[in-house]
């Protein structure tokens, strides 16, 4: 491990970042890893600092002050969410972004990870094992960004030599934070419902296939990138990474295993267009090539292991998602 490693978190309080800020505190000690957001966490063990990252003096500032080395960039506007405001969702996602590659570069950070998503992909693509180097015509803002993201990252790795690195996520399912506004974040909340002993009004259709991944096997996919050595990383775009493929219906297959008398109202609305533009399935490759990724999880075993997570969340009665998962 090199001690003199110091990372910046940006977007720590997020479903991601809350995670990976954890894991990477455990990896390289809590003293190395400085989270950032909006607003302190309560609760929060570590080194905190509250950072606009529309604010770039705010960052020059952090970064200086901690001498950091790498980058981790999270914070931006998702998929659902960024349609209801589609101007202000470009402005934050590539003005933060630009933020902190301009940081970077005058800093001369060792390391800067950037997310990508499987929202830059299109009805231009082949949804099925969508390749890499697929064209991309996203049909949200939040994908627009993302692919947009996707070339100013290669473009300060060619022009600058800025060791940026990416990942295209899929879904991400995991129990230790509320999801933020995604469109596949109802392959959480339907967990949730199911522990409750709620019904639950899905937004897709039964039958819509979407790629979603585990969250300990997209944190690790995260940490194996970044620390991956340099001369394996051959692309400076963003990589696929799959974990497995499923749909609603196949969700609740599994969850009446143990909530058999479990209730799902199907109601698709602007997000069933959302994801149908998007690949049913992804081929990761070039990953698995350039740096052994490989997912750990199944449907199987991503259900079990929420429902037992969540059901050992909500003993003390509480219906508060947010109080009790943040």
């Amino acid at each position: 491990m090199n001690t003199n490693t110091v990372i910046l978190v940006i977007g720590a309080n997020g479903q991601l970042g809350s995670v990976l800020t954890t894991s990477l505190q455990e990896k390289y000690g809590v003293d190395q890893v400085i989270a950032s957001d909006l607003r302190k966490r309560e609760g929060f063990n570590g080194v905190f600092e509250v950072v606009d990252a529309t604010d770039i003096n705010r960052i020059h500032e952090v970064v200086t002050q901690y001498k950091v080395t790498q980058i981790y960039h999270l914070a931006a506007i998702l998929s659902a969410k960024g349609e209801e405001n589609p101007l202000q969702t470009w402005d934050i996602n590539m003005k933060t972004l630009f933020n902190v590659l301009e940081v970077s570069r005058l800093h001369e950070i060792e390391k800067v990870f950037f997310p990508s998503s499987i929202a830059v992909f299109g009805e231009g693509a082949n949804l099925d094992n969508t390749p890499n180097n697929s064209y991309l015509d996203p049909s949200t803002v939040y994908g627009i960004s993302k692919a947009a993201g996707e070339n100013w990252a290669q473009y300060y790795y060619t022009k600058y030599g800025l060791d940026v690195r990416s990942i295209r996520y899929p879904g991400v399912i995991g129990y230790q934070s509320m999801p933020g506004g995604g469109t596949t974040d109802y392959a959480v909340d339907i967990f949730h419902k199911a522990v409750l002993k709620e019904e639950f009004n899905c937004f897709l259709k039964e039958d819509t296939m979407l790629p979603m991944i585990f969250m300990e096997d997209a944190i690790r996919a995260t940490i194996e990138l970044m620390e991956a050595p340099k001369e394996d990383i051959s692309l400076r775009t963003s990589y696929n990474i799959a974990g497995i493929s499923f749909s609603p219906a196949q969700v609740v297959e599994e969850i009446r295993k143990l909530y058999p008398e479990f209730k799902v109202n199907y109601a698709p609305d602007f997000r069933q267009e959302i994801a149908a533009s998007w690949p049913k399935s992804i081929d990761d490759t070039v990953a698995r090539n350039d740096w052994g990724w490989k997912a750990n999880f199944d449907l199987k075993g991503i259900a079990e292991i929420m429902m037992a997570k969540l059901k050992e969340k909500y003993k003390n009665g509480s219906k508060n998602l947010e109080t009790l998962l943040l």
